[in-house]
């Protein structure tokens, strides 16, 4: 089954010249893999020519070359601005060959021009100590994908042309690739691009027919079968098939001319006559043998188009004659006198496709998005900051206060169209609903009388994959835009292994001088693990923040505002922020505000601090005891504990801490946001009891924190695995984080106030105890709980 594509109009001389910079490409892809000198073979190949660990992936660089080579054509006949996203996991030999032939590569990296010495160089570094990685990684210019784990490519394509209108994305797509999650929820994307506002994405299922050890599923459907589902996802395939390169070639040439003329006919008809029935896009599905052109049989084996040929197919060279003649037979199948002088350049018509500039896919602006980056237009704060007499004396939700500005945000770049909020489902859940005022959600499919806020040019972006949320605003993110990632906490850690990635690419970037820094990717993880008491047990989980420190402290932070001044200090520098991944910890349900603004810019500043209203020290002296915490739930229960130890024990010296940058808590050393050791004893002391409440694991606090001279004296409270369906209340007290229990931890651990204070301590297990058959009899929390206001 075949869709019709238009003839190829390829001349002879054409055809010639793609086949010629296809052939040096594949070149270049098997000497990256193998060679480590002689890489113009001007004399037979030896052992000591041979890298002595051959890593790199052959099967899929074929393919990838044979993409590249047609739209360098199509990218030059036609002045469309373009980018690749490279799906196929270690498709890095084909993509850095690309690069070098364009000359991008050598642009950016002088030390390895287009000439033999340069070849030589491009083909020692790959996979080789000190070099570059086998994948398309952070190093590869052109490139905004990490290669290394599959399933996120096309995510990725659409987020990059979101906002973009002139873009045209394309993104290869390995059959491999195809069978993961992430990759099946993304042919969904299409339902959500603006033929208006947004660029265009041109999948390329690229089917080779196998993984690293087995066939791959979509490349053994009946073409009947695949053609539906393909249609069925609201695309219009068109198919390239063969191994023949010159019929391919045609073929390719052919489906890459229909694609970018249905594609403008989509875009012309939306942004010039007004149609508004959603498009269906065109895609190529691309058959071609796996490790095409490589060798057909290996000891008796065959290796072309079978599984043996996904990594390296000829894998005893230094060591095997037979095996290295094979190679050099397979090298010099590509005639690479024809494709390179003397000095190791590429000929007229190996480059005779390739456009200049930055028409390059390896010099693209958008795949550098600093270099677009423009600064947020941030409102003042004081336009939607909370306002307030004296601490505690009145509520507001937090995402509710941040969600105006928000608003205020997304109103501000109505024109310029480069902030975007995602999120699966939960924006209105999460306090946000104020973004409706100034945009509505993006939406391509049937409407319906009954449905609220969707707008084909909406920028609130909400989808039921947080795969898809989390891909989208990277590859926004990566070419050059702003935006805000809104989740229930407990389910941020689907993405855990996307934001890995993200974060060594962020890492690997800022150590590449010429990448330009991009905006950082906020999370916002809201409805959390303290106000989940409704859902219960399954939505309680706050180990996200746990999983995100582990990475690279350059490129990492987190935050716990405890209300809604803090929050919106803190969103204004994260939305400020560049090459970070911030994680913003915050309640939707009324809290107390605790800071005015201009405290909460200043406690935000310091990143923990003293909150002398809060305690009981007169200054004279050491405290008794140091009541820590960090996160909304945990601030108000020692300001609770607090407020119990002033009535019931007013000599006590008692100093409250809250920390809202929970990496100060690491040493220095550790971390650039870390404090020093003097630092840190001056605010918790070397050795009084610190009693610390904190919103997440409490051994996370313990891990930051070991190694201060004060650690043995730290009582971390925090959440061990005790939810249900219950109160609010219940939540903490099931983890023992609540004011009655902090009180008892601080009489249990201060020298000496044991015995003196042993009916308070009585008096604090009484009232858990009234609070568990109260909340069994009435359903609600105790009265003191509820109604409780912060009297300091």
């Amino acid at each position: 089954m075949s869709d019709t594509a238009t003839p190829s109009t390829l001349s002879d001389e054409e055809l010639a010249a793609l086949d010629a910079h296809w052939r040096a490409a594949n070149y270049l892809a098997v000497g990256q893999i193998y060679l480590m000198a002689n890489p113009l073979l001007t004399r037979p190949l030896t052992p000591e020519d041979i890298k002595p660990r051959l890593l790199g992936h052959w099967g899929t660089s074929p393919g990838l070359n044979l993409v590249h080579t047609h739209l360098n054509r199509i990218v030059k006949d036609r002045g469309i601005d373009a980018l690749c996203v490279w799906g196929p996991g270690h498709g890095g030999p084909a993509v850095l060959a690309n690069a070098w032939l364009e000359g991008s590569y050598s642009e950016t990296y002088p030390d390895v021009p287009r000439t033999a010495e340069g070849m030589g160089v491009l083909f020692k570094q790959f996979s080789f100590p000190g070099g570059v990685p086998s994948h398309v990684a952070p190093e590869v210019p052109g490139s905004i994908h990490e290669g290394g784990e599959l399933g996120y490519a096309l995510t990725h394509a659409y987020g990059a042309a979101f906002d973009h209108p002139n873009l045209l994305v394309t993104c290869v797509i390995g059959d491999g690739e195809a069978e993961t999650g992430p990759l099946a929820a993304s042919w969904h994307a299409n339902k959500f691009l603006d033929p208006v506002h947004d660029g265009a994405v041109l999948p390329v299922l690229h089917l080779n027919g196998y993984k690293i050890a087995n066939p791959t599923v979509l490349a053994r459907l009946p073409e009947d079968e695949l053609d539906a589902l393909l249609r069925g996802y609201g695309h219009d395939p068109l198919y390239v098939t063969g191994d023949d390169p010159a019929t391919v070639h045609r073929a390719m040439a052919a489906a890459l001319d229909t694609a970018a003329d249905r594609i403008a006919a989509h875009q012309r008809a939306a942004r010039e006559d007004g149609a508004t029935e959603r498009p269906r896009w065109p895609m190529i599905v691309l058959r071609t043998p796996k490790g095409w052109t490589g060798p057909e049989e290996v000891d008796g084996l065959p290796v072309e188009n079978t599984w043996r040929s996904h990594q390296v197919p000829l894998p005893g060279v230094r060591e095997n004659p037979a095996h290295l003649r094979q190679l050099e037979a397979w090298l010099r199948s590509y005639h690479p006198g024809e494709l390179f002088d003397a000095d190791g350049r590429p000929t007229a018509q190996v480059l005779a496709c390739v456009p200049e500039g930055t028409a390059r896919l390896g010099s693209t602006p958008y795949a550098n998005g600093g270099l677009l980056l423009r600064a947020l237009p941030i409102p003042a704060l004081e336009d939607h900051a909370v306002r307030l007499d004296k601490p505690g004396s009145a509520t507001h939700s937090p995402t509710q206060v941040l969600g105006g500005l928000l608003a205020d945000v997304m109103a501000a770049t109505a024109e310029r169209r480069d902030f975007r909020v995602v999120g699966p489902d939960e924006t209105a859940s999460n306090r946000l609903q104020d973004l409706y005022q100034a945009t509505g959600k993006a939406w391509q499919a049937e409407t319906l009388p009954t449905d609220e806020h969707l707008a084909r040019d909406g920028r609130v972006m909400e989808v039921l994959s947080e795969h898809l949320c989390q891909g989208w605003l990277e590859g926004y993110l990566l070419t050059g835009r702003h935006g805000l990632f809104s989740s229930y906490e407990a389910f941020a850690h689907i993405v855990d292994s996307m934001v890995n990635q993200h974060i060594k690419w962020l890492r690997t970037a800022r150590r590449l001088p010429w990448r330009r820094p991009i905006a950082s990717l906020n999370y916002l993880l809201t409805s959390h693990v303290w106000r989940q008491d409704h859902n219960g047990f399954s939505h309680q989980d706050p180990g996200f923040v746990d999983h995100v420190l582990n990475k690279s402290p350059e490129v990492v932070r987190v935050y716990l505002p405890p209300d809604a001044n803090t929050l919106l200090s803190v969103a204004d520098h994260a939305l400020r922020s560049r090459d970070y991944v911030n994680v913003i910890v915050a309640g939707k349900q009324p809290t107390f505000d605790w800071l005015t603004l201009e405290e909460a810019r200043a406690h935000c500043a310091r990143g923990a601090g003293v909150w002398e209203w809060a305690g009981t020290e007169d200054g004279g002296r050491e405290p008794d005891v140091v009541l820590g915490c960090a996160g909304d739930v945990p601030t108000q229960e020692v300001l609770a504990a607090a407020d119990l130890l002033r009535r019931h024990l007013p000599e006590l010296a008692v100093r409250v801490v809250n920390v809202v940058d929970i990496a100060r808590m690491m040493p220095n050393e550790e971390h650039p946001h870390g404090m020093t050791d003097a630092e840190y004893d001056a605010l918790f002391t070397r050795d009084r009891p610190v009693i610390f409440a904190y919103h997440g694991y409490p051994w996370l606090i313990h891990r930051l924190a070991y190694r201060r001279t004060g650690h043995a004296h730290l009582h971390v409270r925090g959440y061990k695995e005790e939810g249900t369906t219950t109160t609010p209340f219940d939540m903490v007290v099931r983890n023992d984080l609540d004011r009655y229990r902090l009180v008892m931890d601080v009489i249990d651990r201060v020298p000496g106030l044991g015995v003196r204070a042993v009916a308070v301590r009585q008096a604090m297990a009484d009232t858990r105890t009234r609070h568990h058959a109260w909340i069994r009899e009435h359903g609600v929390d105790l009265p003191e709980v509820a109604e409780w206001s912060w009297g300091g």
